[in-house]
């Protein structure tokens, strides 16, 4: 799944003329997730799913090894945008995707007839601040965090202080590249929407790192399954 936007800095593979390795499993398992989104063009959603399908039954027939989440945003500005993410990658098996060159070839086919490509970047899991094993469950709420300048380790050391009274799967992901640093994700797995508006006495970020803040936004998506690829199965 290769976002076609170059731009974005260090999230973009690169087709190679001699061809690529492949690998049929990932068996090292590393903390890299690599997350995306699109945006269906207006009144165009019923043709965007149909060719993200498609686009996923292309992964099927090149035995993509990945798994690959997709979640439509439910709640929060971006409704109706749809999220894609791989979790649990070293970074050895980032340079080793489904054909770079195939792959983008199907998205300029399927994909982005319907919908643009908005974001692409990769994030490294912090196990430190995290409850979970950065691999998440379907439901999910999503804050993104960006912190000012030079404080980062003000903000992970206030995280990283508050873990131990952590009750739910909370997974925090630092931002290598892709966007404006430094940024932060949080992702709150949750079965259902009730348990994520009974886990709200979370949500909050520690007072004393307010200051450090610069903005901080919270969406709840919902799974897409049929939007997804080689799912594990559901934990109990």
């Amino acid at each position: 799944m290769i976002d076609r936007r170059l731009a974005i800095v260090g999230a973009v593979f690169v087709a190679s003329v001699v061809p690529q390795p492949r690998i049929e499993a990932q068996s090292t398992p590393g903390p890299y997730a690599r997350i995306a989104t699109l945006r269906p063009h207006d009144g165009d959603t019923v043709d965007f799913e149909a060719g993200y399908l498609r686009h996923l039954e292309f992964h099927r027939q090149a035995k993509d090894s990945w798994v690959w989440y997709g979640w439509s945003i439910w709640a929060g500005e971006r409704q109706r945008w749809f999220v894609y993410a791989t979790f649990g990658h070293s970074a050895e098996s980032l340079d080793h995707p489904v054909p770079p060159g195939e792959d983008e070839r199907d998205n300029v086919s399927n994909v982005t007839p319907h919908a643009e490509f908005t974001g692409n970047a990769l994030y490294e899991f912090l196990p430190a601040l995290s409850r979970g094993t950065g691999v998440p469950t379907p439901r999910a709420e999503l804050t993104t965090v960006d912190v000012a300048s030079g404080s980062a380790r003000t903000f992970e050391a206030a995280i990283a202080a508050a873990q131990s009274m952590l009750q739910g799967e909370t997974l925090w992901y630092r931002m290598v590249a892709g966007g404006p640093m430094p940024r932060y994700l949080r992702l709150r797995p949750r079965p259902s929407l009730a348990s994520v508006l009974e886990g709200q006495a979370e949500q909050s970020l520690p007072e004393k790192i307010h200051s450090v803040i610069v903005k901080t936004t919270i969406e709840i998506l919902n799974l897409r399954p049929a939007m997804s690829y080689g799912l594990p199965a559901a934990r109990p």
